[in-house]
This record gives structure tokens, C-alpha cells and sequence, in this order.
């Protein structure tokens, strides 16, 4: 696609140049023209190169547009949303498999908030699908909580792509359709004894682009349900991991060891050297079972969500504690900040693809901390915690 030839922006726009060479931001003129741009200049050669590239970038980047009513499918008319067939459909499925649970689940921490309720909002893609995202923010339990669906069609550049499936080393160059589907939820609880709990359950599909040799068609599964506390209590953690090992063992006895370890290595904050949290079930780029069979596993594990957690928070959203526990609590949750914008595929591959940015960084915290050199006192509860993140353990 062309650069545009002219970029205006407001004389106050401060600009930070994608290239090396020029590490300090500028004011950007008025009115400036990339393509008339002499090159003497080394920052006017650099803001013309810039220039361009950020056009490239705004014109691949679909913005969202809201909605005021929620649609009975975001899928195509082409994916068979209006016809008889569309319950045969795996992407149909999968879809009505995610607003299910959004919606089981959001019913669910409603109850126990007992006064915060969801604020929704709906919006669309142009180039098709779209998705729905609930947030509860300051509730009488929950500081923030995230619950998202989205189906959406696009086109992704070689690099989201690589972001979106890890064993993509054989992709050839060239913008690759693709559609993704999933539902995606952060929630973090008031109370420091009340854990953290994340979990993502997604179906990816890619084709090859037809102008441009590209990814072949594929088709994969992925997702997971993690926990993240701040203090252990091992009958909380022994019941969230007996619930991941039923869920898994409906379907292979393989599946909890495997995708647990998966979790715990996964889930790795490496400039830290320990683990986000407590660990759980994950699974990328899933294909090589049957597709009815993963399907219904992933329903399975979005299902298990409301059991395995919330008789763990009905437990402990009420429990006392000290500033101590509470400055613990946002110490790691900074942990969680740093994982999630340096590591997290599905946070790399939204940003990528233009994604919806406030549904992105719904899994953040509403607080966190960060002290210099902070280093629990051995033998204590925090650094219990800590000596678990470094060393996963078998909870069951």
C-alpha cells in the first residue's frame, strides 16, 4: 500500500521516532509533508521515514466501532451465521461456546460482589466480526474484573502471526487472513487471600493469502485457567488444580501433567526468574487430536472456571488483614504488570493486529506496586509464596 504523501498534526503532538538514530522526541510541525522533505537534515530524514512507516501502520490497524445493541452472531453470512448449518459450524459453536461462558461467569462474580455490577460494552470491526467486553471496576469485591469475547476476521503481518502461534518458523513472507475467536478474563480481588485468577480459551484460523504466498490453512486450539495469589493456602490451590485434572482427565489422562508443566513454564517471568503465580492448565497451537474432541474439551475448561475458583473466593473475600498483606499483594501484582506487557502472546499478538486497546489491557490490575530490591524475610509467608514461584510444586 502507498504512504500517504502529506501527515498534519496538532503543533503539540510530541512524536518519538521509531528510528535509533534519533533517541529524543520533537514537536512536530503543523503542517509537514513527507514526500517534500529534504534529506540534509538528519531528523527531517528521520521523520520522514517514520512518517511513512506510521502510515503504514494506521492504514493496516482496523479500529473498533461501537455498537449499541449485542448481535446474535458476529460470525460472516459466508461462515453460515444465518443458515441452518451454521450449528454444525465449528466457529458458530465455538462462539455461542464463549458468550455462554461470559455470561455464566459474570452472573457469577456478580453474586458474590453482591452490589458491583458489570458495565458492557459492544463494538465491531469493518472488516467483520466483532466482540463484547464487561468490565466490574471497585466493587465491594473485586478491585477489577475482565471478562471479553471476540470473533474477529483480519489480516496480520508475519510478525502477529509468529506472535500468535510459537512454532511458526517455516512462514513465508506475506499479510496472512486469519480469524480468531475467544473469550479471555482477568480477575483481581480486593482482599490479599483472595487469589488472581486468568483464563483464555481461543480457536485461531489462518489461510493462505491469495495474492501472496503465505501460512497455509490451520486450524489450532489454545487457552488455559491460572491462579495468582498472594499468600498460599494449599487447600485453595490443592482444589483449583483437582478441578483442572478432572476437567483435563474427561479426555486424556495425559492432558493435566502436560499442560500443567506447560503452565508453570509458560507462565515465566524470565528477568525475574520465577513464575507469575501458582500455575494451572495451558495449551497453544492444539491440532494434532481430533477437532470435535478438542472443541468440547475446550468447553470443558470453560466450564470448570466458576467451580474450580469461586468457593475459593467465597472463602476468602472477607478474611482480615494488614497493610503489610495488602503492599505484598501489589508487589505481585507488579509481577503480573511485568509478565503480561513483555511476555504474553495474546497481548502481543492484540496490539499487533490493531486490537481493541482497552480490552487488551483489561487484564491489568487497578493498582500495583514496585519497591526497589524488595526481598521477603526467609521463612516468611511472602517469601513461601515467592520460593513456590521460583520452584513450581505438585499440587495434587
Amino acid at each position: 500500500m502507498p504512504p500517504a504523501t502529506v501527515i498534519s498534526t496538532p503543533s503539540s503532538l510530541t512524536l518519538s521516532p521509531l528510528s535509533s538514530s534519533y533517541s529524543t522526541a520533537k514537536k512536530a510541525p503543523s503542517h509537514f509533508s513527507c514526500s517534500n522533505v529534504s534529506t540534509r537534515s538528519p531528523f527531517l530524514r528521520n521523520y520522514n521515514l517514520n512518517c511513512r512507516r506510521f502510515s503504514v501502520i494506521c492504514t493496516a490497524i482496523e479500529k473498533e466501532i461501537p455498537v449499541s445493541e449485542r448481535p446474535q452472531t458476529f460470525l460472516r453470512e459466508s461462515d453460515g451465521s444465518t443458515s441452518s448449518s451454521s450449528s454444525s459450524s465449528v466457529r458458530a459453536r465455538f462462539e455461542t461456546m464463549i458468550r455462554e461462558a461470559q455470561d455464566r461467569v459474570c452472573q457469577a462474580i456478580e453474586a458474590v460482589d453482591g452490589g458491583g455490577r458489570f458495565k458492557e460494552d459492544v463494538w465491531s470491526r469493518p472488516g467483520g466480526g466483532g466482540g463484547i467486553s464487561r468490565v466490574l471496576q471497585d466493587g465491594t469485591v473485586w478491585e477489577k474484573a475482565g471478562v471479553n469475547v471476540s470473533v474477529v476476521y483480519g489480516v496480520m503481518p508475519p510478525e502477529a502471526y509468529r506472535a500468535a502461534k510459537a512454532a511458526a518458523s517455516d512462514l513465508k513472507p506475506g499479510p496472512i487472513p486469519f480469524f480468531a475467536a475467544g473469550i479471555s478474563s482477568v480477575l483481581h480481588p480486593k482482599n490479599p487471600f483472595a487469589p488472581t485468577l486468568h483464563f483464555n480459551y481461543r480457536y485461531f484460523e489462518t489461510d493462505a493469502p491469495k495474492d501472496v504466498p503465505g501460512a497455509p490453512r490451520q486450524w489450532w486450539f489454545g487457552g488455559g485457567t491460572d491462579l495468582t495469589p498472594a499468600y498460599i493456602v494449599e487447600e485453595d490451590v490443592r482444589h483449583f488444580h483437582t478441578i483442572q485434572k478432572q476437567a483435563c482427565d474427561k479426555f486424556d489422562p495425559t492432558f493435566y501433567p502436560r499442560f500443567k508443566k506447560w503452565c508453570d513454564d509458560y507462565f515465566y517471568i524470565q528477568h525475574r526468574g520465577e513464575r507469575r503465580g501458582l500455575g494451572g492448565i495451558f495449551f497453544d497451537d492444539l491440532n494434532d487430536y481430533d477437532q470435535e474432541m478438542l472443541l468440547s474439551f475446550a468447553t470443558e475448561c470453560a466450564n470448570s472456571v466458576v467451580p474450580a475458583y469461586i468457593p475459593i473466593i467465597e472463602k476468602r473475600k472477607d478474611l482480615p488483614f494488614s497493610d503489610r498483606h495488602k503492599q505484598w499483594q501489589q508487589l505481585r501484582r507488579g509481577r503480573y504488570v511485568e509478565f503480561n506487557l513483555v511476555y504474553d502472546r495474546g497481548t502481543t499478538f492484540g496490539l499487533k493486529t490493531g486490537g481493541r486497546i482497552e480490552s487488551i489491557l483489561v487484564s491489568l490490575p487497578l493498582s500495583a506496586r514496585w519497591e526497589y530490591d524488595h526481598k521477603p524475610e526467609e521463612g516468611t509467608e511472602e517469601w513461601k509464596l515467592l520460593d513456590a514461584c521460583i520452584n513450581p510444586k505438585e499440587w495434587i
